[in-house]
């Protein structure tokens, strides 16, 4: 069919090939994790089909080289399609994969990587070892962040019923002006009322649906970016998979300690394994759920996780893995990766809470920790204290500054015999890079969240003097195109 003759709403048949990923980097032109599909020489990128499917797809969007579709029906399945379990399958964007096998999942998983490495790295002859998928694939996730909101996003028909025509079409329901849930993709102004999600914990939809309960009987107003008033903004719960301790932190735009008295007494009586409240007060115009003040309503105000024999303190503002075993998994294999020895001095770069260096400080010699959050410092601090560990020490400022400006530090620390770097998504700038490759460590390990950006820092240090030995991909996140990697490199 010539691209002129592509429209929105077109209805065709597609043969479902595999997922698609970035190669650039950034985000694929289809959206991560969509399946490609080629119809008379043209391009399609399907959402809600698994490869192997036949479906029939409305086209919603068209480009010259491209057109994205989304499946509206299951003309012959795939042997890889399984039935999601959450109701909310298909509209909700937190687990787009959910209609896959989960082997197929981590195979795709796994190949996204190599591609990385082979398109964007330009490696070859690496060694690929088997990703390591979770065990759970469901209730996983210790900590959970939905939206609270004036308007609802609704559907006509439950997406997840594709057997059946479904239509996209929205309907803003104004019956209630409290919605808590989640937010569909691309859509910042409405949410999907979420009863249940399979990702964290019956407990955690519990707290989702009496906090709902409680806003809609005290007729709490939801915060307005537009009119920049209101009260209600986000709900996180952090949940503790070793200790079972509880964490809910409700972000408002301003403070309101009677409410919160009386909200946290109310849920203190409804779910009792909550441990700890927290109010955090965001009065700016960003819809973040992080702020510039902490109050505790009930508890200590933090909740513990254990990773091996340590215990961390993770506070509402603090960084942690969100997969609990499978952190202690990735761990493990990026310390294996490190042949870590009694005497080995490491960097431990982006060291976060301290998670990665007290995990190998009872292997090596010394651990010294660079972060730029100065509240990730003091966690990493205390976690270290209270675990007996000393021999981590953590410095605070951006790595660039303090390995090209700042770099006093090093003169009273020796080079490292290993570094292991654990970056943002963005990955690392170059000039972090270079200075890493002079630092001339024996060993570096490489953990990242996605395999675009690591793949582009790693042809740079191979660039210096390195050489690319293996890749572990690790599942964190199953039923996401999620996923993470070590790559460990040796010096020339």
């Amino acid at each position: 069919m010539p691209p002129q003759e592509i429209h929105r709403d077109l209805e065709l048949q597609l043969e479902v090939g595999n997922p698609v990923f970035s190669t650039t980097g950034g985000s694929s032109l289809s959206g991560e994790g969509m399946c490609v599909a080629r119809h008379e020489n043209f391009v399609y990128f399907v959402v809600g089909a698994v490869p192997g499917d036949l479906v029939t797809a409305k086209v919603f969007k068209v480009k010259k080289n491209y057109a994205e579709a989304r499946a509206i029906r299951i003309e012959r399945p795939s042997p890889l399609r399984t039935e999601p379990r959450c109701k909310h399958f298909g509209v909700c964007g937190g687990c787009k994969w959910q209609h896959a096998d989960y082997d197929a999942q981590l195979r795709f998983k796994q190949q996204r990587v190599v591609d990385a490495f082979e398109r964007i790295g330009g490696f070859s002859g690496f060694k690929v070892l088997p990703i390591l998928g979770s065990e759970e694939i469901y209730f996983y996730r210790n900590k959970m962040e939905f939206s609270f909101s004036g308007q609802q996003w609704l559907l006509e028909k439950p997406a997840r019923q594709l057997t059946q025509e479904v239509s996209d079409s929205p309907i803003t329901n104004h019956s209630s002006p409290i919605f808590l849930g989640l937010h569909v993709p691309q859509r910042y102004d409405k949410i999907l009322d979420i009863e249940e999600c399979h990702l964290q914990s019956t407990i955690s939809n519990e707290i989702l649906n009496q906090t709902r309960s409680y806003a809609r009987e005290h007729q709490l107003p939801v915060y307005s970016s537009e009119t920049e008033s209101g009260y209600l903004r986000f709900l996180m719960v952090r949940e503790s998979k070793r200790t079972k301790e509880v964490m809910v932190n409700i972000v408002t735009y301003d403070e309101r300690p009677d409410v919160m008295e009386s909200y946290a007494a109310y849920m203190k009586h409804m779910i009792p394994q909550i441990t700890t409240i927290v109010n955090t007060i965001n009065p700016r115009k960003a819809q973040v759920a992080y702020g510039d003040k902490e109050t505790v309503y009930l508890g200590p105000g933090f909740i513990r996780e254990r990773i091996a024999e340590f215990i961390f303190n993770i506070s509402a503002a603090s960084f942690f893995q969100t997969n609990t075993a499978q952190a202690e998994r990735l761990y493990e294999a990026a310390s294996a990766a490190a042949e870590l020895k009694p005497g080995d001095l490491v960097y431990d770069l982006y060291s976060g809470t301290g998670t990665i260096a007290m995990f190998i400080s009872k292997s090596v010699r010394e651990v010294v920790g660079v972060e730029s959050s100065n509240s990730a410092i003091q966690d990493a601090e205390r976690n270290a204290d209270q675990n007996g560990v000393r021999n981590c020490i953590f410095i605070e400022g951006d790595l660039k500054e303090k390995l090209t400006k700042d770099t006093e530090w090093l003169q009273t620390h020796a080079k490292p015999d290993i570094v292991i770097a654990d970056p943002p998504r963005s990955g690392m700038h170059p000039k972090v890079c270079e200075e890493i490759a002079r630092l001339s460590p024996s060993r570096i390990v490489y953990v990242s969240c996605n395999p675009a950006t690591q793949a582009r820092d790693v042809k740079i240090l191979c660039e210096r003097n390195y050489r690319l030995m293996q890749i572990q991909p690790v599942d964190m996140f199953p039923h996401t195109y999620h996923v993470e990697n070590i790559a460990l490199l040796h010096r020339n």
